[in-house]
Parts: structure tokens; C-alpha cells; sequence
């Protein structure tokens, strides 16, 4: 049987879609800008032992998110975002999760090696007064990574109300580059979303359009209108796409170059200039801005040129067409001057997609993969540990996804049979599908295997996400076979 797009979405059994998002005044805030507030480091003790250990607890709060008025949110540690995770590549780290909301949800180690019943996926969920205790060894270069909720049919609504913050790792190789490395000085977290408000301040989860909540106000590290002063003359920013379904093409006022020295996985191997950086959910990416004394700059969301098969009417619905200010820079009054960038920085092997032993193909419509949603007690495929694979994925869609897998950082090989540009040449664990377009990605796994949990792939639109655009496939080893596991639920929310 063959489904029209509407006729798809008339079947289903969810909330009503609107043809558009609504958006008032997608320009920033009335109010004058605020400074920039940086997420704390996590506090964490180490052990005699070497392992390193946190407590994370997840509680609603209120938030001043908009000047004057206080939002009801969700956060970590706090009334909204979390802190910021640090630790390095080799150690062992433990945490306590306390689940103090309402409801059941999980925590997402985004773009983490970790074992499968650590991942924090929809197979690790904490009741309501619950502590999820899980510990893993971090094996995966320096790399800006995030943590959010993933609760099977619930993600969207859980991120939307403040609950993600970012998991830095570190090296000795990324440590001996003389970059911008000082936390919330020249070296700056930037989680950007948009939000929509009621007049009296409260989240307005109403009215999702195609794609997800669309906001109209842009929040950033969990303020709107926010500015940074800067003062050095170069200033690292990481970059994370932390909304719900909203694509972000990036870029300065003035048009000035910055450099790309990261994408999701970790640094590049060398640095990339660039005036403009396109960002879909889930996607990192680390820059390097020049500032000079006195500056004042806007990192403003451009339009997004690249629209793929969409019409003009759905590009315009999806946000395509709209402009926000993200961040205003300043440079203070005199700013130190710092060293110019390297010219090299990590280097970078191709994983030999001649060695796959096995090639799949996903294509992404609707809120399906290859025309299946999501079945919790579903293996769609497995994976030998430590192989390599080669995966083409295809929007046949007229609408934009991207695809996203745990457990592994990837390299794209071809877009449309052509090779990537620069700036997506890196180690990658989230892509934006273009409508229309094929993507060829080789991955290696590694050698967490577990017969009984899996890992996802799913597009990052988190709405899409949980209306069932996911798939799960187990990591086995030698003689291993997968093991049955009965979930409360099987279909797709």
C-alpha cells in the first residue's frame, strides 16, 4: 500500500501538525542584551581509585530567561541547561543521576563511545525519585560532546524545557595546540535554541509545525538577548545546535572570517576559514573568532540557501526564510593579544571503507526509516564489534532531516557522489540530510558489545524522533546472538 505525505500523517495517531510555526518576531529580545552567563563546571570528586565522579539531578526550577519574568523550566543542578562535564581520554568516570521531575526520563551521552546500557537511550529509563548509576571509560579523542534526555515519544518535550548541557573531553594531543583553551574566558560554550513564550512568560509547547516547536525567540546559554565581552583577540566558541527542529546557517554581521577547528567528533587537521557555518540539531562545530578592541559584532542565523526538493511555502513554514540576532561580541576597551592559530592540529586517518563487511542503505520520509517506525522491542539490524561499515542515507523526504548514531563517530565520504566540503570532512556523529540528497558514511564500532541493549540512529529533529524516525541494532561479539527483552511498550509513542 502506498501513502500520499498526508494521507501518512492522517494515520497517524498524534497531536495535529500546523502548516506553519507562528513565528512573531524572530529578531531576539525587546530587551537590551544581557551578559553572556557560562554553564559551571561539574563539580566532581576523584577517588583514590582514578575514577572520577558526578551527580547530576534533574528538578523543575524557574528561570529568568526573559528579562523580568520567571519561566517555569526543567534543568540540571539548576533551574534550566546543566553544568558543564570535563574529563579526559583514559579515565573512568561514574555518575549519580537523580530523577526529581514528574515523570520517567533518561540522560544521552550525544556523541559518546560508551557501552550500550550506559548510553541513556530509551532502554535506560529513571522513575520519578530514581538514581541511574552508570560508569563507563572514556576511549574517544578531545571532542565537544552534550548530554540531554531521550525518552522514547517524550525527547522533545524534555530538551525543549531546559534539560541538556555540554560533556568536554580532553587530551594531551589537543592540550599541547596553542588554541583559546581558558573556560569562559576565550574558550566559550554556546548552546543556542529558540523558545516561545505566552505573554505571561511560561514555555509555549502549542502548535508544532512539520519539523518540531518553532520558537521565536533565540536563548542562548539560557538567557535571550545575550552579549559576550571579549578579551583576548581570539576567542574559541563551541558551537551547539541545542533546538528542537530548527536548522541554523551562521554567521557575522560583518561578515568577517573565522576559522573551524572542530566538528562533532573532535578537532580537524587543520583549520578551515569560513564566513558561514550551517548547524542542523545535535550538530557541534568549535571556531575561532578574531576580536579587536571596542568591537561590537553580531553572530546572527541567516536565511538558509541550500533548500534541497522544498518548496518555497514549507521552507518559509519550516523557518528557512527567518533572521535572528544568537550573540552580540564586544571587545573590551584593550583586548591581550594572543598567538596566531596553528596551521596543523589533529591528524586525521580515513577509516578504509574497503574493509566494510557490510554496506546498508536508510532512507528518511515522513517519521519513518526505510517505511518503519520505531519498535522498542525491534532489533532492525546487528553489528559485528570493531567492524567497519558503510552507510548511504537518502532524504527522499520533502522535508529537512538529519540522522544521527550513537556509539560511533563517522566519516563522510560523498555527498551526492562528490566529495564533502571541508567543513564536513571531520569526524561527524549528527548530518544534515538535505531533501533530495545521499550521504555515504564509513564507521567504525568498538568493542562494547551487549546481546540484550542497543543503540539508536534516528533523525535528531526531535519531533520526528518521537513520532518514530528511529531504529536500534545491537554490538555483538564472537558466538554472541541477541537476547530477547520485553519493553512496556513496542510502537513508536
Amino acid at each position: 500500500m502506498t501513502f500520499s505525505r498526508r494521507g501518512f500523517l492522517a494515520a497517524l495517531a498524534v497531536a495535529p501538525i500546523a502548516a506553519g510555526c507562528g513565528l512573531g518576531r524572530p529578531d531576539g529580545a525587546a530587551a537590551g542584551p544581557r551578559a553572556l552567563p557560562i554553564p559551571p563546571l561539574a563539580e566532581a570528586a576523584v577517588g583514590a581509585d582514578g575514577v572520577r565522579r558526578f551527580q547530576l539531578t534533574l528538578a523543575p526550577g524557574r528561570a529568568e530567561i526573559l528579562p523580568g519574568k520567571h519561566t517555569p523550566t526543567w534543568g540540571l543542578n539548576g533551574p534550566y541547561l546543566g553544568p558543564t562535564l570535563r574529563a579526559r581520554r583514559g579515565e573512568t568516570v561514574a555518575f549519580q543521576v537523580r530523577n526529581g521531575l514528574p515523570e520517567p526520563t533518561t540522560l544521552h551521552w550525544h556523541g559518546m563511545r560508551v557501552p550500550a546500557r550506559m548510553d541513556g537511550g530509551p532502554h535506560q529509563t529513571i522513575a520519578p525519585g530514581q538514581v541511574w548509576e552508570p560508569s563507563w571509560t572514556i576511549d574517544q579523542q578531545a571532542a565537544t560532546l552534550w548530554y540531554h534526555p531521550h525518552p522514547h515519544g517524550g525527547t522533545e518535550k524534555h530538551v525543549y524545557r531546559g534539560l541538556a548541557g555540554f560533556f568536554l573531553i580532553d587530551d594531551d594531543a589537543a592540550d599541547a595546540l596553542d588554541l583559546p583553551k581558558d573556560y569562559g574566558v576565550d574558550d566559550i560554550p554556546l548552546v543556542i535554541q529558540d523558545r516561545r513564550f505566552t505573554a505571561d512568560g511560561e514555555l509555549d509547547e502549542s502548535d508544532p509545525s512539520d519539523i518540531g516547536l518553532l520558537g521565536d525567540t533565540i536563548v542562548t546559554n539560557g538567557i535571550a538577548g545575550a552579549y559576550f565581552r571579549a578579551t583576548t583577540s581570539r576567542i574559541r566558541l563551541r558551537l551547539l545546535n541545542g533546538s528542537s527542529g530548527r536548522i541554523y546557517h551562521l554567521g557575522f554581521a560583518d561578515d568577517r572570517e573565522f576559522q573551524l577547528i572542530g566538528t562533532d567528533g573532535g578537532l580537524l587537521p587543520r583549520p578551515v576559514p569560513l564566513t558561514r557555518i550551517q548547524l542542523s540539531p545535535g550538530e557541534r562545530a568549535e571556531i575561532v573568532v578574531p576580536v579587536q578592541a571596542a568591537d561590537r559584532v553580531l553572530l546572527r542565523a541567516l536565511p538558509v540557501p541550500d533548500r534541497g526538493d522544498i518548496d518555497a511555502a514549507d521552507a518559509h513554514a519550516f523557518g528557512f526564510d527567518d533572521r535572528f540576532d544568537i550573540l552580540e561580541l564586544r571587545g573590551a576597551a584593550s583586548t591581550k593579544s594572543t598567538a596566531a592559530l596553528p596551521d596543523k592540529l589533529i591528524p586525521w586517518t580515513a577509516i578504509p571503507a574497503a574493509a566494510a563487511t557490510a554496506t546498508r542503505d536508510f532512507e528518511l520520509r515522513w517519521y519513518q526509516i526505510n517505511r518503519r517506525q520505531m519498535d522498542m522491542n525491534r532489533i532492525d539490524f546487528t553489528v559485528a564489534a570493531h567492524s567497519t561499515e558503510v552507510w548511504t542515507v537518502r532524504n527522499v523526504d520533502d522535508w529537512p532531516h538529519n540522522f544521527h548514531v550513537h556509539d560511533v563517530q563517522f566519516q563522510i565520504t560523498e555527498i551526492d557522489g562528490a566529495a564533502p566540503p571541508p567543513a564536513l570532512a571531520g569526524w561527524k556523529d549528527t548530518v544534515y540530510t538535505r531533501p533530495g540528497s545521499h550521504y555515504t558514511l564509513v564507521m567504525r564500532f568498538s568493542g562494547h558489545t551487549d546481546p540484550t541493549f542497543p543503540y539508536m540512529y534516528h533523525c535528531h529533529l526531535l519531533l520526528h524522533e518521537d513520532h518514530g524516525m528511529m531504529g536500534q541494532f545491537l554490538v555483538l561479539g564472537p558466538g554472541q546472538s541477541p537476547a530477547p527483552m520485553a519493553m512496556p511498550h513496542g510502537g513508536h509513542g
